[in-house]
């Protein structure tokens, strides 16, 4: 599909969501002259409001959510003028048909579903009793997609019967991360790294997702759902897929989407000891205090906000390489990062001088700031009369000196763009989340099976010592 939509259905268009990221991405694109000259946004949701009092709605997000520098109240009012709005409650069938008569002859239509899962199926059988789930029409939905297999296949189940899968787009915002999609420029355009990505050079991969926040009024969802599914299941399985998956013959979505499925399905079924599981508990982040996790949900609670895995791909390529991920809430600092960890010489030339030599390094940073890292040994300055002397350093790619002239985009506007353009290359496909879905729920049954609790953590820390056991009784630490 490649054909770009003249319409742009947005629902749960007053949520957080549409104010902190699609609003501001859309004005973004808007503002750079890449939506479609024609293209109308329809947004929706259960307020009442008429156009003009959505449009100062939009506008005050844009005001507090897009940086000053780049906000120009032309640009602004002329992107409002795309928008009109529609009261719809997703249970009530009139509210449909008052939206298919507002997009009546609009051709290409894309929606963009930001909405409860509860509310997908009756979403998705009101707009094809109204017409507007034909030919013509494509569906990206919001996680989250299920809390298990069955139910994700429930909800695929069905989108599938209005939305055949060339025309669904399930969004993980991950995959519009700048430097996410760089790992496959590194990869794919460079020969210095290809042909050492394997576990003959390889010693180990870790993956980590560091909150410092808590529930952030999330704790209805967050208490149902719990570290596992709400980092590890998507965004983390994805960016594994990513670093694990063969060389694609070209970058298109079948053809990545087919390797990144391979990885998953290569996931070796996990054991209960290879986990762990935390909870936190009260503390300091950032040298102010915090509540235990049971007294911000304000009851007890066995739901994990803290997991560390151990996991392995079981294929040629990455045979014996261990794949460490953890993330948690209430952590020390905020991080997402990928650590590429190569293995020791096979023989220093320098060690009969007392030099030693580290193994290399390679650290992908996604948040908070975006940059590439890759660790060196390099010769100390100095005229070496006992022995040349080996240091450290670092190569630094930051993207923000790197593309100084470059404007860092949300990870939303790209998403946003391919849905409009219709291109699914960095959308999640149906095998990918069902395989993604298999793994974790066989890890929730291992923890069943073994009785296992959260153990607790002080907010402010690295999770629980158990932790740090899972990957030093390897010989290995975390990169902290």
């Amino acid at each position: 599909m490649n054909h770009k939509a003249t319409t742009l259905i947005l629902f749960g268009a007053t949520g957080d969501l549409a104010a902190r990221m699609l609003l501001p991405s859309l004005y973004g694109l808007h503002r750079d002259g890449l939506l479609p000259q024609a293209l109308k946004i329809v947004a929706t949701s259960r307020s009442a409001h008429d156009d003009a009092d959505f449009r100062e709605h939009a506008r005050a997000a844009l005001v507090a959510h897009v940086p000053e520098a780049y906000f120009e109240a032309d640009s602004a009012a002329s992107f409002l003028q795309r928008i009109s709005y529609v009261t719809l409650d997703a249970t009530d069938a009139a509210g449909f048909q008052r939206l298919a008569d507002a997009v009546e002859g609009s051709g290409e239509i894309a929606i963009f579903l930001s909405t409860a899962p509860s509310l997908f199926k009756p979403t998705i059988d009101n707009l094809e009793a109204v017409g507007l789930a034909g030919p013509h029409v494509r569906l990206a939905l919001e996680k989250p997609l299920g809390s298990d297999l069955q139910s994700s296949c429930a909800i695929n189940d069905a989108v599938a019967k209005a939305f055949p899968e060339e025309r669904t787009f399930r969004i993980d915002h991950y995959l519009g991360k700048e430097t996410v999609q760089n790992l496959l420029a590194l990869r794919f355009a460079n020969l210095l790294f290809e042909p050492v990505w394997s576990s003959a050079h390889i010693d180990h991969v870790q993956i980590t997702v560091a909150e410092t926040v808590g529930l952030e009024g999330r704790a209805d969802y967050y208490d149902g759902a719990g570290a596992l599914r709400d980092m590890v299941q998507n965004h983390m399985l994805q960016l594994l897929a990513l670093v694990a998956m063969e060389p694609p013959a070209s970058f298109d979505a079948t053809a990545v989407r087919d390797e990144k499925v391979k990885v998953l399905r290569s996931l070796r079924p996990m054991r209960a000891e290879d986990s762990v599981i935390g909870q936190f508990t009260a503390g300091a982040v950032g040298g102010k205090p915090v509540p235990a996790y049971a007294e911000e949900l304000e009851r007890p609670s066995d739901i994990e906000t803290f997991v560390a895995l151990k996991a392995h791909v079981d294929n040629w390529r990455w045979a014996g390489v261990p794949f460490y991920l953890r993330t948690g809430k209430r952590l020390p600092q905020r991080r997402t990062e990928i650590a590429i960890q190569f293995r020791d010489l096979p023989h220093s030339m320098f060690a009969s001088g007392g030099a030693k030599a580290a193994p290399n390094r390679l650290i992908i940073a996604i948040q908070p700031e975006e940059n590439i890292t890759l660790e060196l040994m390099a010769k100390r300055p100095g005229l070496d009369r006992g022995g040349i002397r080996l240091r450290e350093v670092e190569l630094d790619i930051d993207q923000a000196d790197a593309f100084a002239d470059v404007r860092r985009r949300i990870a939303y506007e790209r998403l946003l763009l391919d849905l409009i353009e219709g291109d699914p290359t960095l959308f999640v496909r149906r095998d990918e989340v069902e395989a993604q879905w298999q793994w974790v729920d066989q890890i929730r049954a291992a923890w069943g099976e073994a009785g296992a609790t959260p153990r607790p953590y002080a907010a402010g820390n690295w999770g629980p010592s158990a932790a740090i056991a899972l990957i030093e009784r390897d010989g290995r630490s975390w990169n902290d």
